[in-house]
């Protein structure tokens, strides 16, 4: 009785949780552009139970190939009861244009509720091949590697942000991939943006429904005019495409195929900077800033520092240009800037601030006057120029020594006499003295190299005989050869420990550099499976060759996925293993 009382308890709250839900019929499509001679997949959802008399939509600007297929689904999770019920059919348009697919309609909860109408762009005929479940056809038309760029037609030095995506449709699975070709820039200062991590995300590619993947960001900056292009990025992509065949049990059948993929090369039309309006203090720079000249201190005495500091802060080609310098009387001594910067690179560009510090120490008395400082920039969203001038400085010195005053009221500048540790001139001129010496007979020098042949030949003996004995251990020297070999392809990756992206591109390249001298190949230029043929060649085993090429993919994964400092010194000796065993073999 018990027992049946829960039951009935968990009933009551499973119908509860169903309650309040609102009935909704939506209707989703499979894409929203094709060909004439293309079809497309409608499908008409509602997600409440006890609907019924479903009316479809009146298909006048179409031809109902296949349906209506029903299918019901019911999920329950944490509390919630979700619920599906669908109805699809599959199309295909008899005239080009803008058409519209009307709304359905459904009776639930005694009342008709209908979907929101579709509209679908149709071309003109596409080529389609003999069999339309062709893998390669499918795979072509379902995975899009894109370069999206911000701006094709900036300033030079102005930023432009570009981003290589993956697009992969619905209807298939990706298994392996890998980058085989980054893009160039050449006519750009560039900039690497990070990445953390590959995460999928829903988006759309020409008003489809896709799930695409952020392969590589960068922050470009053309550094000249004119028609600059960005190569294509290619990747290599495993995939699991269905083949319109079903198992035993009616489950879909996929075939995995290996297929390569370019982004589209893009071109970017970078402007001249206007001649107009240029003033004669402009030096590149680009963006929005603002600019100031400060001191800490504006009173102070001899020998006492000050520093003055020229900033500039604000978005643009931060790294690119230089920052207009200071000009101090002769009476004050003034040092070398020192440049501190704070940038920050962004997908929205570089932003942040660069100064010069410079210190300047005074030796007499007076008021000294440190002129105003222009700096000039272009603003590229203004298409214009702008200048801004700072106020003169002034520096007090209230005590030191009077400066000596001759014809014309000019002032003369007098020598520095040193007062302190801190601030001195660089000596130019040393003097010398020699040190007595002591004879040689007797010395220490003369009984170590009196006694020093009695101890050297025992040594140099025991020496020769051990490098004899090692030189005889033929198979201990082939696997010390092989690890020097290891270590040699292997420094750049072990400096790079810590930095995924930096240790997994220097491991691939030791593996691959290794092959080259010992097969005499450019691997970047062959597949690798034809590795594998020339590996078998050399009679490499079979067991020693899956693990090489388990390293070369663990780097083409670990590339695009979190990776720990732990499984990087996994993958480091494992592949220092893997040549030292294949030395062996060679």
């Amino acid at each position: 009785m018990k027992y049946k009382f829960y039951i009935l308890l968990f009933l009551s709250l499973l119908g509860l949780t169903s309650v309040g839900q609102e009935a909704k019929l939506t209707a989703t499509v499979s894409k929203n552009k094709l060909g004439l001679n293309q079809r497309l997949r409608v499908e008409f959802s509602i997600n409440e139970k006890g609907a019924d008399n479903f009316a479809p939509p009146n298909f006048n600007d179409f031809r109902v190939v296949g349906g209506p297929s029903q299918s019901i689904s019911q999920s329950y999770i944490n509390g919630r009861v979700s619920f599906n019920k669908s109805y699809s059919y599959v199309i295909q348009p008899t005239r080009k244009g803008e058409l519209t697919i009307p709304s359905a309609s459904i009776f639930i909860n005694g009342k008709t509720i209908q979907s929101e109408p579709i509209k679908i762009r149709v071309l003109d005929p596409v080529e389609i091949p003999k069999d339309p479940n062709d893998p390669n056809y499918i795979a072509q038309q379902n995975i899009h590697l894109v370069a999206e760029v911000s701006n094709t037609k900036p300033y030079v030095g102005e930023a432009v942000y570009v981003e290589y995506r993956l697009y992969i449709s619905n209807q298939i699975n990706v298994y392996d991939a890998g980058i085989i070709q980054a893009p160039k820039y050449n006519g750009f200062w560039s900039q690497e943006i990070k990445i953390n991590g590959l995460s999928a995300k829903n988006g759309t590619y020409n008003g489809e429904a896709y799930k695409y993947f952020t392969l590589q960001k960068s922050l470009l900056i053309p550094t000249k005019s004119g028609r600059l292009s960005l190569d294509p990025m290619k990747m290599e992509v495993v995939i699991g495409v269905p083949t319109g065949r079903g198992d035993f049990f009616g489950n879909p059948i996929t075939k995995n195929i290996r297929r390569e993929f370019a982004s589209a090369k893009k071109i970017i039309n970078s402007k001249e900077l206007p001649l107009k309006g240029k003033p004669e203090s402009f030096t590149g720079a680009v963006g929005d800033y603002s600019f100031v000249v400060t001191t800490d201190k504006s009173v102070l005495k001899s020998n006492e520092s000050s520093q003055i500091k020229v900033s500039v802060k604000g978005k643009g080609n931060l790294k690119l240009f230089e920052i207009p310098e200071i000009v101090v009387p002769k009476e004050l001594e003034v040092y070398a800037p020192e440049r501190k910067e704070r940038v920050r690179i962004l997908s929205s560009g570089i932003s942040g601030s660069i100064s010069d510090i410079y210190t300047v120490v005074p030796q007499f008395k007076g008021k000294y006057k440190i002129p105003n400082v222009t700096f000039s920039y272009f603003n590229p969203s203004q298409k214009k120029y702008k200048t801004i001038s700072t106020e003169d400085l002034f520096v007090d010195v209230l005590e030191g020594k009077e400066l000596a005053v001759v014809d014309s009221g000019f002032v003369q500048k007098q020598a520095i006499k040193s007062t302190g540790k801190n601030f001195r001139y660089i000596q130019t001129s040393s003097t010398f003295t020699s040190k007595k010496q002591d004879d040689f007979f007797s010395s220490n020098l003369f009984y170590f190299l009196l006694f020093f042949p009695f101890i050297a030949v025992p040594i140099g003996i025991f020496i020769a005989k051990k490098n004899e004995a090692r030189n005889r251990d033929l198979i201990g020297n082939k696997l010390r050869k092989a690890e020097r070999l290891a270590k040699k392809y292997l420094t750049e990756a072990a400096k790079n420990l810590g930095k995924k992206e930096a240790f997994y591109e220097a491991l691939e390249r030791a593996l691959h550099n290794y092959l080259k001298a010992k097969l005499g190949i450019e691997t970047s230029e062959i597949s690798k499976e034809i590795i594998t043929q020339m590996l078998q060649e050399k009679k490499v085993a079979t067991a020693t060759i899956n693990q090489f090429m388990e390293v070369l993919q663990d780097c083409d994964f670990a590339r695009y996925s979190p990776a720990t400092n732990l499984q990087m010194k996994e993958e480091y000796a494992k592949a220092k293993e893997i040549i030292i065993e294949l030395d062996k073999q060679f």
